[in-house]
């Protein structure tokens, strides 16, 4: 990506974290997944920093 497309990217991706709490669910799972994409190795310190930053995203686990 160029600077200008790189410098965009983060503007947006920290929006979506200033508004990720009042994210409907399903949302917010194909933002996290696509993130993590290839990045499994980020996956937690992403999901740590989202719940630090938002506690009510703290989901009970989907019904099987």
């Amino acid at each position: 990506m160029s600077d200008a497309a790189d410098h965009l990217a983060s503007l947006l991706g920290r929006a979506a974290m200033d508004v990720w709490g009042d994210m409907p669910r399903d949302i917010q799972e194909a933002l996290f997944e696509t993130a993590m994409k290839g990045r499994a190795a980020e996956r937690e310190e992403l999901a740590r920093l989202l719940h630090d930053r938002h506690p009510r995203t703290l989901h009970p686990a989907r019904p099987g």
